[in-house]
């Protein structure tokens, strides 16, 4: 595989591991992928729940939790050197002091989706190192994005994801749009390539396509590199491994998974999600959950009124294993995972069906 080149950054294996919220890629995940010569990355969302004995406010709870979990990831990686990154969703309330706090601790890429983040630059200091990397579902958001960043900060992305509609948790498409090829990340790949080319030539950036969404093997990781993709993101395939800061019970949620188990939810959030169905998602369904109060208002577009659940507190309860009270995100082959593996094993497996794939050609 090519190295992958992000400013002056060099990842020597082009596979960046999904920021994967609330509590399941934080400093165990990122610093085992990091290590291996990938992107590990601490996914931002719900540390306020997760340090809540930090502070009994939940924006500075969760920046303080940034702070520790950048550290610690550091901290595991001290033998070796290694990229790491945040992913800080542009729906969460404290998105802005979250985007300030990766900045100054100079975490080496911040990854934002969930909503367009126009004025992500707007953070930069003069002498910050923290690359920016958007994730959108369309060639129209990469323009949108592109033209906003260069016209008020001067600023292009230093990359950008495009996510398909097979990843797991929120996604950026409409539900109709799921099962749609024209929305396919085979099909959408291609004019995002082409709409970014057009903002490389006329400014002379080279700002590389990381591929998301459905991508599990190491033959998904050569076909989508074929379409024109620099690298690519996956999240579902590190959930299965040792060091997933998960519980068990979580991981064994995949293992147990039948296709016919991961569904399309209606999110609090306002964006249809994949998960893996739970007893928890059953009673949703049958009109049984409404939370009485929203004691962290952690998301712009939640409305507490219309809300059939807490989703921060049903990811908080599904990584400890409580599926009573919580569900799984999972992308739409996440039901492959037949065994938990340690970080190391999961990219061996990748490069060599990899390498095989290509020698089948």
């Amino acid at each position: 595989m090519k190295a992958l080149t992000i400013g002056d950054l060099k990842i020597r294996i082009p596979i960046i591991q999904g920021g994967m919220g609330v509590g399941i890629s934080l400093s165990g995940l990122a610093s085992a992928v990091a290590k291996e010569g990938g992107v590990g990355v601490i996914s931002a969302a719900g540390l306020g729940l997760l340090y809540k004995k930090l502070s009994p406010d939940y924006t500075e709870a969760g920046n303080l939790g940034l702070i520790e979990e950048i550290r610690k990831t550091r901290d595991k990686m001290r033998e070796t050197s290694g990229v790491i990154g945040v992913n800080i969703m542009v729906a969460l309330s404290d998105f802005a002091e979250l985007v300030k706090t990766s900045i100054s601790e100079k975490v080496d890429i911040i990854f934002s989706g969930a909503g367009l983040p126009l004025d992500l630059p707007s953070f930069l200091k003069k002498d910050s190192v923290t690359k920016l990397v958007p994730i959108v579902s369309s060639a129209r958001a990469v323009r949108i994005i592109c033209e906003k960043w260069k016209n008020n900060y001067d600023y292009l992305p230093d990359a950008v994801v495009l996510e398909g509609p097979k990843a797991g948790g929120h996604l950026g498409y409409k539900e109709m749009q799921l099962e749609d090829q024209k929305f396919s990340l085979e099909e959408l790949l291609p004019q995002v390539v082409h709409e970014v080319s057009l903002f490389e030539q006329k400014y002379h950036k080279n700002i590389p396509i990381i591929a998301a969404g459905g991508i599990y093997t190491g033959e998904d990781i050569l076909r989508i590199m074929n379409l024109g993709a620099s690298g690519v993101q996956l999240g579902s395939r590190f959930v299965t491994t040792t060091e997933c800061d998960a519980s068990e019970a979580f991981k064994n949620s995949y293992i147990e998974a039948e296709e016919k188990d991961i569904e399309i939810i209606k999110s609090p959030v306002g964006m249809p999600g994949r998960a893996i169905h739970s007893s928890f998602l059953g009673k949703v369904k049958a009109g049984l959950k409404q939370p009485k109060s929203c004691p962290f208002n952690c998301i712009k577009t939640c409305d507490i009124s219309t809300s059939p659940y807490c989703i921060i507190m049903a990811l908080y309860n599904a990584a400890r294993g409580n599926f009573d009270k919580g569900y799984a995100f999972a992308g739409t082959n996440a039901f492959k995972a037949k065994s938990i593996m340690s970080v190391k094993e999961t990219f061996n497996e990748l490069i060599n069906d990899w390498k095989s794939s290509k020698n089948r050609g």
